[in-house]
């Protein structure tokens, strides 16, 4: 994996030229936050882009893991943190529902300073293939007939995948049982034995069974089909109106100077658009997303709003 990542970065670098910054910024080593253990997705784009960014800048970019209390540990020092561009946090589609399962000491969309929205991907819907559902028309008609029965495996209470279960059975309207586990390897484990029968699991740990047949992709959340998975539906082709997209984004605390924030869209944003880039995340299933800073802040409002209807209507709790 540190190999693969090198050869991307070194591609990167040779694509994206040095840019000139205004005087006095950066002077000293920037801190980009990941609030999650490495090796997850938002720890290896942070170590993608990380080095491009170093590269413009002539400062490093210090990559600093602060996992903990599902992403809101690392999300609270970023808040915390000077508003000087020297600690800037890479979050996922959690940190939208961390912002309606918690009391947070600040508001999750006016108490920081969107910067950019790195990448949007769908949850895939996958079902272990001795369950007799190829489809979510019969997923739904299954479900309705024998309620309660379909068991459904997410990443932990209040994940996305958990969130992304419930939304469909409230806009299905159908019964599920959800089954927690501490991770997607083990949801994939229980899903692959059958202890479970469904799952709304990320692409990239999902795709390599699907792809094997030992699971039967059924459905892609995302509003619009996946590059990766072009020939799989859309939920919201049988469901309208059903979107959960899993995304990726830097943010910084409140008060950030707008110049740095332009400067850091603008550089970020020519990483996302170069070659080795892009077939990076078309591999991962990922679309480029880019865009002003407001484009991600809208992503962020209407991301919280969205689940805390749902956190509400089906009464999801988590340990404080």
């Amino acid at each position: 994996m540190k190999t693969v990542l090198l050869l991307i970065a070194a591609a990167l670098a040779s694509a994206v030229a040095p840019g000139a910054w205004s005087q006095g910024y950066p002077s000293k080593p920037i801190r980009l936050l990941i609030p999650f253990a490495p090796g997850g997705g938002t720890d290896i784009l942070a170590r993608l882009i990380g080095p491009q960014i170093t590269e413009t800048f002539g400062q490093p970019i210090v990559i600093e893991n602060r996992p903990g209390g599902g992403g809101t540990v690392g999300a609270g020092i970023a808040a915390r943190a000077e508003p000087d561009g020297y600690t800037l946090i890479v979050v996922s589609g959690s940190y939208g529902a961390n912002g309606a399962l918690y009391d947070l000491p600040y508001d999750p969309v006016t108490g920081i300073q969107p910067i950019i929205l790195i990448g949007v991907t769908p949850l895939v819907v996958t079902m272990n293939p001795a369950v007799p559902i190829k489809s979510v028309k019969e997923f739904i008609t299954y479900a309705k007939a024998n309620p309660g029965k379909l068991n459904y495996g997410s990443a932990g209470t209040g994940g996305l995948g958990n969130l992304a279960g419930e939304l469909f059975k409230l806009e299905a309207k159908v019964q599920m049982t959800h089954v927690p586990y501490k991770g997607t390897g083990p949801v994939m484990t229980a899903l692959l034995s059958g202890e479970v029968q469904t799952s709304f699991s990320s692409m990239v740990p999902s795709i390599p069974h699907v792809k094997a047949g030992r699971l039967r992709a059924i459905a892609v959340t995302t509003p619009k089909r996946s590059r990766a998975l072009p020939e799989v539906p859309t939920v919201g082709e049988t469901v309208p109106g059903y979107d959960v997209t899993h995304w990726y984004g830097i943010w910084g605390p409140k008060g950030l100077p707008r110049k740095i924030v332009v400067r850091w869209n603008q550089e970020v944003g020519k990483v996302l658009r170069t070659d080795a880039m892009q077939k990076w995340l078309a591999k991962e299933g990922l679309e480029a997303a880019g865009g002003p800073p407001e484009e991600f802040r809208d992503r962020l409002k209407s991301d919280i709003e969205k689940w805390k209807w749902v956190v509400r209507e089906a009464k999801i709790s988590v340990a404080k």
